[in-house]
């Protein structure tokens, strides 16, 4: 039987099946389905309604309050890139069987409180237990914003000559998780100081502060979070979904050392990694150096790492004074590296059970 890879599915299948049917067409809707875009927008007078879904991913191994912690913010951050804050929330939860009910306290009440300090009320829902349903993806939600249209960040109004900024550097999401899921095997190489700091990625595991922070700058055109695919996955989205091209300073990125020399343990390249909490944001070349300012004021690093061109120059990663062209990853290497270390770790802790 043909096993297909895991993560989102290939582009050009999206661009195959998904797009081309899309149900009614309808005149209110300011934006739609599209690569590099994390949300939807519909139009109702001077309004705009933001929207987006996505699974509600709950992954034990971090312990009830951090996984409803990190679920709740991936939701919250595919609206908040818009530059309208999330306000309500739409949720499903198919719960697998063996969830107990102290469990699921823990979880609904984190994602309570995490609502709350955001400002979104939750107001409709579903939930149950259903056989066949599983860790980590236990159901799904939709967020929405509701803003003033003027305070949308659309992508159609990103030119030639603004610039690209990103806070935190890559492959946020790949350290929080692989170091708090596989501890052990970062214990091996650095020792238990260095898997406290791994672990404390964790909380950075969002951009919705980042993104309340930059839609404060005039300036800030657009902005997205590189999730699947990384930064070099989120720029070419960016890029190809607004049809212009890029010349981005790979030595510019920011990048912790802790985030490096974990991707190194793990095999995984830091720049095609998932990395929730990374924000892209594209702003005015006068306003740029004020958006950086304001992030790392509120203790996020960032930095301007390159500039939009014409779409016929083409999507350009310089390194060293040398340029090379940018292809989309396709394939995100955090998904196989966690199946890779997840068997690791059976394999160990069935030896010491013989042992």
């Amino acid at each position: 039987m043909k096993r297909y890879r895991l993560g989102k599915i290939d582009p050009a299948l999206f661009d195959k099946v998904i797009f081309p049917h899309l149900g009614a067409g309808r005149k209110d809707i300011k934006i739609g389905p599209r690569h590099g875009v994390d949300f939807g927008v519909v139009e109702i007078g001077n309004k705009a309604i933001v929207m987006s879904s996505d699974p509600v991913f709950i992954a034990p191994a971090l312990g009830w309050e951090k996984a409803a912690w990190f679920a709740i913010h991936i939701l919250a951050s595919d609206v908040a890139v818009s530059g309208i804050m999330p306000t309500h929330l739409c949720i499903d939860l198919n719960l697998p069987p063996e969830m107990s009910t102290q469990a699921f306290k823990l979880i609904w009440r984190t994602i309570h409180l995490e609502c709350k300090k955001m400002g979104m009320a939750v107001v409709s829902g579903h939930t149950a237990r259903y056989a066949g349903c599983n860790y980590p993806m236990v159901g799904g939600a939709t967020v929405f914003g509701i803003g003033n249209k003027k305070d949308l960040k659309n992508p159609a109004n990103v030119m030639p000559g603004d610039k690209i900024v990103i806070s935190k550097g890559p492959a946020i999401e790949t350290t929080g998780l692989m170091s708090v899921q596989f501890p052990e095997f970062l214990h091996e190489k650095y020792g238990a100081n260095f898997v406290k700091k791994a672990q404390d990625i964790f909380y950075s595991m969002s951009t919705v502060r980042d993104a309340y922070i930059a839609s404060k700058i005039s300036g800030t055109v657009c902005m997205h979070d590189a999730t699947e695919c990384g930064i070099w996955g989120g720029l070419y989205e960016m890029a190809n979904a607004g049809g212009w091209g890029f010349t981005v300073d790979k030595d510019a990125i920011p990048i912790e050392d802790v985030v490096k020399k974990t991707c190194e343990v793990f095999d995984i390249d830091p720049y095609k990694a998932i990395s929730e909490g990374t924000l892209i944001a594209i702003a005015r070349p006068n306003e740029a150096d004020k958006l950086v300012f304001s992030l790392e004021r509120a203790g996020i690093k960032a930095s301007v790492v390159g500039d939009v061109t014409e779409k016929r120059n083409g999507m350009l990663v310089v390194r060293n004074g040398k340029k090379t062209r940018l292809k989309h990853p396709n394939k995100d290497p955090f998904w196989q590296q966690f199946e890779v270390f997840l068997q690791r770790q059976a394999d160990r802790k069935k030896r010491g059970r013989k042992a």
